[in-house]
């Protein structure tokens, strides 16, 4: 067995706030450097060597993917009705052995009757072949994706790279002739204003979206409509449900502004909804009669106002429905008849509807049931905006995703689609009741119960001998409500107990959660993901010795940093584009997202107690010379969120720190064409996840070898 490759030792100093750090593998931050390439590579193929004797278990979980998974299958039709006239289904196709979905639209006649449209029926267009595009590219992504108002025009944005940098194109869907673009780099966003102009963004050094542009088909000057200054803002765009507005958004972590603009005289100028004001933040959804505005003025747990189209401040707004106790109002779909509200309560989500009265005002909300005690749910937006039906996704840790349609009137409900597992050649049909999800609470050391979301089969007994899985995020008020997983399958049929720690920082107990994880209080989050670590040991789930920590992106933060707090209180760590050098990325405000992340992390580059608070934490520089758990570090070339540099100086870091274990190696890997959300192709995605819950299993499970 060869050795881990040992980069080079280039001390640089950094000097903030009285303190000193020697950072020796600064130099890794210029990522085209041959040098690092070199590094990179040589790590991808110690990683390949360690992990050789997986191969037979890689092939199994892959084949256990493939044979579960319907490889060909359809989404469910949705009907629109363009500007013209027409109307039409549109759909999209997945095709086994083809890594991307190919999206087609078909000739519609009665929205209640739903087309059978598998294979491809008389009529069928494709819209477009993401397949296509893809063909001698190593990467592929879609960003924007839209037909033009009357049905005629196609505008798309596609990222070969990973870096999320997109290229704008638009054809004519008649005659597929392709038509002039802004040749220009563009964020993932766009919209449509109008049948012949569109709306795009572009972003600035630091990858920030900060100019918006209105370009006028077969024209080749483009009007800039809003540029943003403040490094801490980024601008996004959105049509109207009924496309006669665009809404344009300014938003920081802590405060928004929205504008308006008017599809039949976009040179008019933006119309301000509410200027901004720190801590103020609102979302605005426009509906037929009114403006409706979910807001935090006066109410930290959100409120829904309404306001007059003419409406310039908070003075204008009304409120509806006012911040209720324990209930986080995320948003509002406002249709004619009804506002369908979504939020989250008691780290479930909660759906309701208003109803309008004859006197034109609403009815109080009333909730949409669902019957698990764990799950996750939401209604999708409707094109129409005087429709009397929405659709509803509903999964669970045990649930296959369902979509369901739901009658606003009556609350009638049909299943439309239900994601479809396979028999397994092994275990057989796929059946719910083998499996048993559960909630349960750890203490964290200030005494705040944590929520923990469990998963295991049901012949699993907590006697301490079962391996088990343990997940985080707890960041940006993101909350990983209960989902099902395919691939999860192959870690229950093993034995797994799978669990995801609720931890404060992410948005699962509301604003309040939120709140008590992120600034000066960020380590909250780390010791709450011990702590739920310490329960699934103390209540028998499983034994520190088969206890696997996983995070992604943030969470690789969170596993990080608690590695560095209790590194017996796991077995292994998955840090997936883990954010582990935090303190030296949100010093430095040249980097992407830097001066954005302020308002989640603090600046530390100018207020020294958020300079010490991140210091006592980033992964990187609280590493500890004891025995560790075994590390997989997973990242991705061309991520522009989290920078390749971050996990690659963390593994070097480890290496030369910590107890040297043979059985718990550190290991590297790096996709080199790719970015923050790994490959694109969905074979070689399962291909990689397939790799990833070997190394778990053989973490959790040893076996002498």
């Amino acid at each position: 067995m060869s050795q881990p490759p040992r980069p080079t030792a280039r001390p640089a100093a950094r000097s903030h706030h009285g303190d000193e750090f020697v950072d020796d593998f600064a130099w890794m931050s210029d990522k085209h450097a041959p040098e690092f390439l070199d590094h990179l590579a040589a790590e991808n193929a110690y990683t390949v060597e360690r992990t050789a004797h997986l191969e037979d278990l890689r092939a199994d979980l892959y084949d256990d993917i493939l044979a579960r998974t319907r490889q060909t299958d359809l989404t469910v039709p949705d009907f629109i009705r363009h500007g013209d006239g027409s109307t039409w289904w549109y759909y999209s196709r997945s095709v086994e052995g083809l890594d991307y979905p190919i999206h087609c639209r078909l000739p519609a006649d009665d929205p209640d009757q739903i087309p059978d449209v598998t294979g491809a029926p008389a009529g069928e267009q494709v819209v477009l072949d993401e397949n296509q595009l893809a063909e001698g590219q190593s990467f592929f992504a879609l960003g924007m994706c839209d037909v033009s108002p009357d049905g005629t025009r196609l505008a798309w944005s596609e990222d070969v790279s990973g870096d999320e940098r997109y290229r704008l194109r638009v054809v004519e869907l008649a005659t597929r002739a392709e038509l002039p673009a802004p040749d220009v780099p563009i964020a993932g966003g766009g919209c449509w204003c109008g049948n012949d102009r569109l709306i795009y963004l572009t972003v600035d050094e630091a990858w920030r979206p900060d100019r918006v542009w209105l370009h006028t088909l077969g024209t080749g000057a483009d009007a800039l409509l809003w540029h943003e200054p403040d490094e801490r803002f980024w601008l996004g765009v959105d049509e109207s449900r009924d496309r006669a507005r665009v809404l344009l958004a300014a938003e920081s972590k802590q405060s928004g502004e929205y504008r308006l603009l008017d599809v039949a005289d976009p040179t008019a100028g933006m119309r301000l909804v509410a200027p901004r004001r720190q801590g103020l933040e609102y979302g605005v959804e426009v509906g037929t009669d009114a403006l409706y505005i979910v807001h935090n003025d006066g109410a930290p747990e959100f409120a829904l106002s309404w306001a007059p189209f003419t409406a310039s401040g908070t003075a204008d707004w009304r409120t509806l429905v006012p911040q209720r106790p324990g209930v986080r109002l995320l948003g509002v779909h406002a249709y004619a008849d009804y506002l369908v509200l979504t939020s989250r309560r008691d780290c479930l989500p909660l759906i309701e509807v208003l109803t309008r009265r004859p006197d034109c005002g609403w009815g109080e909300p009333v909730p949409i049931a669902f019957d698990e005690p764990l799950y996750n749910a939401g209604a999708m937006s409707a094109d129409d905006p005087a429709t009397d039906r929405i659709r509803l996704v509903h999964e669970s840790l045990v649930t296959p995703r369902r979509l369901d349609e739901y009658r606003l009137d009556d609350g009638r409900r049909r299943t439309l689609k239900q994601t479809t597992v396979l028999d397994h050649p092994v275990h057989g049909p796929y059946d719910p009741a083998a499996y048993v999800q559960r909630r349960e609470w750890a203490l964290a050391p200030d005494g705040t119960r944590v929520p923990l979301s469990i998963v295991h089969r049901a012949d699993v007994v907590p006697d301490g001998t079962a391996p088990a899985l343990l997940y985080g995020y707890g960041a940006y008020e993101a909350a990983m409500l209960p989902w099902f997983s395919i691939p999860r399958l192959s870690l229950l049929d093993r034995g797994f107990v799978w669990a995801v720690a609720h931890v404060r920082g992410g948005g699962e107990l509301g604003r309040a959660w939120y709140e008590q994880g992120r600034l000066l209080a960020k380590p909250a989050t780390f010791t709450d993901f011990v702590a739920c670590a310490r329960h699934l040991v103390e209540t028998g789930w499983t034994s520190a010795d088969r206890l696997v920590a996983q995070g992604a992106s943030a969470g690789g933060l969170t596993v990080g940093a608690a590695v560095n707090l209790a590194p017996d209180a796991f077995r292994a760590v998955h840090a997936d584009v883990p954010f582990v050098d935090a303190l030296t990325t949100i010093l430095n405000p040249e980097l992407p997202l830097t001066v954005t992340e302020w308002e989640e992390w603090g600046d530390p580059l100018h207020d020294a107690e958020v300079y010490r608070c991140m210091k006592s934490y980033t992964p990187y520089e609280n590493i500890r010379a004891v025995r560790y758990p075994a590390v997989l570090a997973t990242t991705s070339l061309n991520d522009t969120r989290v920078e390749v540099v971050e996990p690659a100086k963390w593994v070097a870091q480890l290496r030369r720190t910590v107890a040297a274990d043979p059985a718990r190696p550190i290991l590297l890997r790096t996709e080199m064409v790719a970015g923050h959300g790994g490959v694109s192709g969905r074979y070689q995605a399962w291909r990689d996840l397939a790799f990833e819950l070997a190394w778990i299993i053989d973490q959790a499970v040893p076996t002498p070898r």
